[in-house]
């Protein structure tokens, strides 16, 4: 059985079949709750406060200083229009025609660290406070780019500054705030948004930033209440919207949530953080359809965000669509090579979709890349055993089972190698060790069952085959096997009780049509075994959907893995009847023939299935 990933516990949803349990990561990333520690840094320009008409004095001359004058309110005309390099040059020119002015210093400052160039805004902000000491606009600007630089230590000194400075202004105490949040001092955070919010309670950004914080610290329930204050005060605010629905998320109502993140997207449709929250509170109520549209919204708008790509590769996966699935890993794997999950990941969707080949080739980059994780090497394992190269299999399973001995999953992966080696007692002795370290998992009874049914052991077989459907009272293929068992055993009242049981929870179980006609036919009831056979003949008439095949393929490859090659080959048969072009069903018909010798049928199965899908090999 193939698992998830380590310390991550493992997805039974994310099944391929009964024989492998995918070691997977369930990951559902907490996409930097709230922009994490930055909370919207923006570099504070106090447009209407600043003092130009002091550039006079500067100057020295009257002219210069008018000029002087029209430049700079040309600069700030091109900051209303966000047009950067505009208001550059214009601030440029004015510091040539006045190198001492400390509003053009901040100004060309602010400019600067919106175009990236920190440590030249830094510059021009320290000469804009030493012409200026008294400036607390250049000081709240000069702590926002020393976080920016990453110096948080002295940004708190600048900012306490801009605060002794400024004790009324609520800008200056949101910027330390913000500062001592970088600087993961959240109590004084806390503090200084009280304080800024008790000078302009009407601010939704500070209510907004203040729950931020409270985020952080796990208070998601005092967040939550300040995101609605902010969205009492503006109920559209599109932050807080995508905030409190986070929030709600973390609390756990979801319903809420999904209501505040759709209201969120609505307002800003290109905001990649609300497309994926409310992909996450969609998949929480139940709608993967619309989870699903979310995830993909927010990984077309953040294409090189691994986090959204691989939360959409897992609900892909677990919806059933393990193509789309590979798309989204593999965009993954790109983006983070070094990665093993990543790799992990995209081996399963491979392994899900047919391609075994691919499949061994990103668990091979997995464990190179982690050369002790028994999942991986678990994984590789299984890819090999579905490719049928058994040794491979051993030697990986046996790896997996050296790095964690009590995981009942490998020694039962490591039986079905065994087994197909015609190592019988080695099987035996492995399915009896998953049983002792994991006795609710039904597949060893089941295939122990199988092997010792093989052997001729038929009492001892239907007992295990009795274990496993007390574990797992609708496994539909245990009640056939061991309605086999009975008729073997020529307990024919037992045998077709068992093989109803399994028609009445798979009623287009072929096998069991033919194996109840069969029985019925021994007892005496012609009538009853013409109706089955009649119905075993009909099944195919009575659905061609994809659902029917798909489901009679997945049974088929169960059989196989446990080794009923007759059973399997019926199931497959059947499948491409229900859909003639469904390539992996075409392709488990190829294995299965194979596996019983049929060379030259498979041959054409094989051929068949790649004409209808290239990727299959």
């Amino acid at each position: 059985m193939v698992r998830a990933g380590p310390g991550q516990g493992s997805d039974p949803s994310a099944r391929v079949n009964r024989s492998t349990i995918l070691y997977q990561p369930a990951t559902r990333p907490w996409y930097g709750m709230l922009n994490s520690s930055r909370l919207y840094f923006r570099f504070v320009l106090v447009i209407f406060l600043l003092v130009v008409a002091g550039m006079r004095l500067l100057t020295g001359q009257a002219a210069s200083a008018d000029h002087a004058e029209k430049l700079y309110q040309s600069g700030l005309a091109d900051l209303k229009r966000a047009d950067l390099p505009g208001a550059r040059k214009a601030f440029e020119e004015v510091l040539s025609l006045a190198p001492r002015s400390p509003d053009a210093h901040n100004s060309l400052g602010w400019v600067l660290s919106r175009q990236g160039e920190v440590d030249s805004a830094i510059s021009h902000f320290r000469t804009a406070l030493k012409l200026k000491p008294n400036f607390p606009q250049a000081a709240i600007n000069l702590a926002d780019a020393l976080v920016q630089k990453g110096d948080p230590a002295t940004a708190i000194t600048v900012a306490q500054e801009a605060v002794r400075l400024a004790p009324k202004d609520s800008e200056a105490h949101r910027t330390l705030a913000r500062v001592a949040n970088s600087a993961k001092n959240q109590d004084l955070s806390i503090a200084e948004f009280k304080l800024a919010i008790e000078l302009e309670p009407q601010r939704p950004e500070l209510h907004d930033e203040l729950g931020a914080v409270l985020a952080q610290r796990q208070e998601f329930a005092a967040a939550a209440d300040e995101f609605r204050q902010a969205l009492a005060i503006e109920s559209r605010y599109e932050p807080a919207l995508l905030h409190l629905g986070a929030a709600l998320l973390a609390i756990g109502d979801a319903q809420a949530a999904e209501k505040a993140l759709a209201s969120a997207a609505e307002l800003n449709p290109r905001d990649a953080k609300a497309q994926f929250y409310l992909g996450t509170a969609l998949e929480e109520n139940g709608n993967r359809a619309g989870a699903i549209q979310a995830y993909g919204a927010a990984a077309e708008l953040s294409p090189d965000e691994p986090k959204i790509l691989t939360t959409l590769g897992l609900l892909q996966q677990r919806s059933g669509n393990p193509e789309k699935a590979a798309e989204s890993f593999s965009k993954v794997a790109k983006l983070t090579p070094d990665d093993a999950e990543a790799h992990n990941n995209l081996g399963l969707a491979y392994l899900q979709s047919g391609k075994g080949d691919a499949a061994i080739q990103e668990f091979q980059h997995a464990v190179k890349l982690r050369p002790n994780d028994d999942g991986f090497q678990g994984n590789l394992g299984i890819a090999y055993l579905q490719k049928s190269d058994f040794d491979a299999a051993v030697k990986n399973l046996t790896e997996a089972i050296r790095l964690a001995p009590g995981q009942a999953t490998y020694h039962y992966d490591l039986a079905l190698a065994l087994k197909f080696k015609d190592n019988l007692p080695g099987a035996i002795t492995e399915l009896r060790e998953a049983i002792r370290l994991d006795p609710q998992l039904p597949d060893p009874y089941y295939t122990l069952g199988i092997t010792l049914w093989q052997k001729g052991d038929f009492p001892e077989a239907a007992e295990q085959l009795r274990q496993a459907i007390r574990v797992k009272t609708d496994y539909a293929e245990a009640h056939y096997t061991l309605g086999t068992v009975y008729k073997q055993m020529d307990k024919l009242p037992e045998a077709a009780q068992a093989l109803r049981e399994a028609i009445r929870l798979q009623p287009d179980f072929v096998g069991a049509h033919t194996n109840l006609a069969a029985v019925l036919r021994q007892m005496g009831d012609t009538a009853g075994a013409e109706e089955e056979s009649k119905i075993s003949a009909n099944l195919s008439k009575q659905s061609t959907s994809l659902q029917a095949a798909t489901f009679a393929t997945n049974s088929g490859k169960r059989l196989l893995t446990v080794g009923d090659v007759d059973g399997a080959i019926a199931q497959l048969r059947n499948a491409v009847r229900l859909a003639p072009n469904y390539a992996l069903a075409h392709h488990q018909l190829a294995m299965a023939l194979t596996r019983k010798g049929e060379k030259s049928e498979a041959e054409q199965e094989f051929k068949k299935a790649k004409e209808l899908d290239p990727s299959l090999r």
